[in-house]
């Protein structure tokens, strides 16, 4: 059976002797506990796009973490981005090399996509993605088969911010404001240049209701997920 998701269809320089110990306690503060306070993740899907450093100066000015479901073909072309979203701290995923519908490839399609995507990130940032969202959302049985080979667990979205069909920033400000939601899991594009205008206000103003913005990872740690689950879980999924 092939699911959709339900909002798919809605869709180094060195530290001052003095307070340096201080500052690496602060970096190494003790990670957000997403079952403790109110946490959000950001994903933003099909880049590295050419915004992708103005958002990444966006989310370093704001302290937020986000994650970024990676396409290969772009990660190939532009890896600088890459490499700096894993040194400031953000989370990588995998969205296949080329973005094809996956319950409409074979086998050796879909395992061809995650692998030369795994390839990419490794060779730019030194690490492999542990998340896979597959294109579009779109996934059965034989995509989860393949993700359980790479230890992979599919990550979906609670709701989107409509970004890539209304392209105005006040209209993406207010669409993801009126879907965030505790462990919420915002699907976002980077590629939208509306998006990354207004991810300062936007920030801001999540900020301001007393979001924390993580990583995926940090808002599905007590979800236990196995290689090959998929999650948010879409109605009539069965395994």
């Amino acid at each position: 059976m092939t699911l959709a998701p339900a909002a798919a269809i809605a869709e180094a320089t060195p530290a001052p002797a003095q307070g340096a110990k201080s500052t690496a306690a602060k970096k190494k503060a003790a990670p957000v506990d997403c079952s403790q306070v109110k946490c959000l993740a950001l994903t933003f899907d099909d880049g590295p796009g050419k915004y992708a450093g103005t958002l990444l100066d966006t989310l370093k000015k704001y302290d937020a973490k986000a994650t970024f479901f990676l396409e290969g073909q772009y990660v190939k072309s532009r890896p600088q981005f890459v490499k700096r979203m894993v040194a400031e701290g953000h989370e990588l995923g995998n969205h296949s090399y080329s973005h094809p519908d996956f319950t409409k490839s074979d086998a050796a399609t879909i395992r061809n996509e995650i692998k030369k995507t795994q390839d990419a990130v490794k060779k730019a940032a030194g690490v492999e993605p542990k998340l896979l969202r597959p294109p579009y959302g779109l996934a059965d049985i034989q995509v989860s088969d393949v993700a359980i080979e790479f230890g992979m667990p599919m990550i979906l979205w609670t709701a989107g911010s409509a970004d890539w069909s209304s392209k105005n920033v006040k209209a993406i400000q207010k669409q993801t404001l009126a879907v965030a939601k505790p462990n919420g899991i915002i699907l976002m594009h980077d590629w939208v240049k509306q998006t990354v205008d207004g991810m300062p206000a936007l920030i801001k103003t999540l900020k301001n209701k007393g979001y924390h913005l993580v990583t995926v990872s940090d808002v599905i740690k007590d979800q236990k997920l196995e290689p090959g689950d998929i999650f948010p879980v879409p109605e009539g999924w069965e395994r």
